[in-house]
């Protein structure tokens, strides 16, 4: 099975990131295909220098994810409208725009928005 996991908060404001992580990872440690598309707030799920001490860390997560396999899109217009650059971002990530994220919904089985 195919799963698009769509991520719009932003990491350690609440734990939806988190949850979508953690889908993620499982997901793929049983055997699914996973597509992350990181959107509004989102994207500073895949921001370098994250070092939380308190809390688990997401971009930790999410590179475990990207070597289990999972394919990793930022919005583009996002990253744009933040200030970010594409170089703000951890390796094996890609920008992308709402074509990719047309094209995983419509080529996966399930659709999960956190």
């Amino acid at each position: 099975m195919e799963f698009t996991v769509v991520v719009t908060e932003a990491p350690y404001g609440r734990e939806r990131a988190y949850t979508a992580l953690r889908f993620a990872l499982t997901a793929l440690v049983e055997g699914h295909r996973v597509n992350i598309f990181l959107i509004q707030d989102g994207v500073y799920v895949a921001r370098k220098g994250q070092s939380p001490s308190e809390f688990p860390s997401f971009v930790g997560y999410l590179e475990q994810a990207v070597k289990e396999g999972a394919k990793v899109k930022i919005c583009s217009v996002c990253v744009k409208a933040r200030g970010l650059d594409p170089a703000d971002f951890i390796e094996n990530t890609e920008l992308g725009d709402m074509h990719d994220l047309t094209r995983w919904v419509s080529e996966s089985d399930r659709v999960i928005t956190f």
